[in-house]
């Protein structure tokens, strides 16, 4: 029996091969499958079963293309109820694959469908080696039980069962094999270790040495990061079977005057993937800015709308291409065009830009201490915040811009921080969006500030959806009285 691991930076996914001498299965594929193609290629392996633990929130999977590529058989959860070709797998399943038994337990609680797969590698012995437990229990943490209205409660406590009840009672020997790791919003709290055993976690995984099952389900409802707006469509897609992506159309190249008549469509909005210093530097008007360099897929997916049509601004083909891929990836498959000679180009023919001022550490520092009129909007999350802020700056988490832009005023210079300068550029797309005409951006964030001697350092900004709930940062609380302000 091989184990080979995939994972995928930003959305923090990790997906498997399982094979044996001459046949294999792929857990939880990513939508770009060539990958998992190559890899069985090169062992000499067939692909003959693909396995979903669940319906993915966070991204759209590539169970599908898979099968049409493979030939392979999809298995997945029962109680999912899929809409595509695929064999139900329920409660005490057990199926074959050469010399590995698959055993199927049912493990609901970051989802109401959710299952687990047991493996038994029979040629050695008789006990599980691994389980492929998809986001129920990760390295260090937990599956989020809150994704789903109203539900939050009632899923915290099939957690509590689908853990004590049935993981941990896996031999300690058993290696865990999550759909997740540390920078996922699956969790709130996961290890950078990317794989683990049942005997590790339960002695070392704060989530399991809550015994008590009130305490439990109390833990896991509050505090909880905010949850992206594609998690709930993302879960519906792979339920219903996504499109496959060999059969989307190619994007186009579109010349600066050629891409200026295509972006004055009602359902197109312009997508700039550059970095953030050189959408300050120059962009369209109206145009969204998700740096490419930052967590670009989460919030893509959180902030853009699904139904529009996408017009990129990327610095060439290649960065636009995969760009493409990423926004797969979170389900927006409506990339319709990119910009041939980027902002180069269209400068060249004349054609209008503006302008996001990137400031210093130092011009920020200069502008509070002569007391200068202006609204500093920090637009990292709730946790970062109280981990270290400037005084009298407004938190408003980049997402919440989109309406939470009434608060501020339009009349006076709004600056815009986060733990680097991505969040925030997307922050200040968006106020430009909204009619706010003197918007700025501070180049390197909380990071540069702290960096420059301003501010202490920030302990959460270096990974800002890693797990910031681990240790003497064991909860949001206990951060925001251990914080104190910086007086500048």
């Amino acid at each position: 029996m091989i184990v080979h691991h995939f994972f995928i930076k930003g959305i923090a996914h990790s997906s498997y091969l399982i094979g044996g001498q001459n046949k294999c299965a792929i857990v939880d594929p990513r939508r770009d499958v060539q990958v998992y193609i190559d890899a069985a290629r090169d062992m000499d392996l067939e692909i003959t079963h693909i396995l979903e633990t669940h319906l993915h929130a966070d991204f759209i999977s590539g169970h599908l293309d898979l099968a049409r590529k493979t030939g392979a058989r999809i298995f997945a959860p029962k109680s999912a109820r899929c809409r595509f070709e695929h064999v139900p797998l329920a409660e005490g399943d057990t199926f074959r694959l050469e010399d590995m038994k698959f055993s199927v337990l049912e493990t609901p609680g970051h989802t109401p469908e959710h299952i687990s797969y047991g493996v038994t590698d029979t040629a050695r012995g008789k006990d599980p080696v691994a389980v492929f437990c998809g986001d129920t229990l990760f390295v260090g943490d937990v599956g989020r039980p809150d994704l789903f209205p109203g539900m939050a409660e009632k899923l915290a406590s099939k957690l509590y069962d689908s853990l004590f009840a049935k993981l941990l009672k896996l031999p300690d020997f058993c290696e865990v094999y999550p759909a997740h790791g540390a920078g996922s919003l699956c969790g709130r709290a996961m290890a950078a270790k990317r794989t683990s055993t049942i005997g590790y976690e339960k002695k070392y995984n704060d989530a399991l040495q809550i015994k008590d099952r009130v305490k439990f389900i109390r833990s896991l409802t509050s505090d909880m990061p905010p949850a992206p707006d594609h998690f709930s469509r993302c879960s519906e897609i792979n339920r219903r079977g996504p499109n496959i992506v060999e059969d989307l159309p190619p994007m186009e190249g579109w010349k600066p005057r050629v891409f200026a008549r295509k972006i004055k469509g009602k359902n197109v909005i312009i997508l700039d993937v550059r970095s953030y210093s050189a959408f300050g530097g120059q962009h369209l008007g109206g145009s969204t800015a998700i740096d490419s360099g930052g967590n670009f897929a989460t919030f893509a997916g959180w902030v853009l709308p699904p139904q529009a049509d996408i017009a990129l601004v990327a610095e060439d083909r290649k960065q636009a291409e995969e760009a493409v891929v990423w926004l797969r990836r979170v389900g927006l498959d409506r990339v319709k065009g990119f910009m041939e000679g980027s902002l180069f180009a269209w400068s060249r023919e004349g054609l209008p830009v503006e302008h996001v001022p990137q400031l210093s550490a130092q011009e920020l520092h200069g502008m509070i201490k002569k007391g200068e009129k202006m609204t500093i909007v920090d637009v990292r999350s709730p946790n970062e915040f109280a981990g270290t802020y400037i005084e009298g700056a407004v938190n408003i988490p980049a997402p919440d811009l989109r309406t939470k832009y009434k608060t501020l005023k339009k009349d006076i210079p709004v600056i815009l921080i986060c733990s680097t300068g991505h969040r925030s550029s997307l922050g200040a797309s968006l106020l430009k969006q909204h009619g706010f005409w003197d918007v700025r951006n501070v180049a390197g964030g909380m990071t540069g500030y702290s960096a420059a001697g301003f501010s202490k350092e920030c302990r959460l900004c270096f990974n800002p959806h890693g797990p910031h709930f681990m240790g003497q940062w064991s909860s949001l609380k206990m951060m925001q009285k251990m914080a104190e302000p910086f007086k500048a």
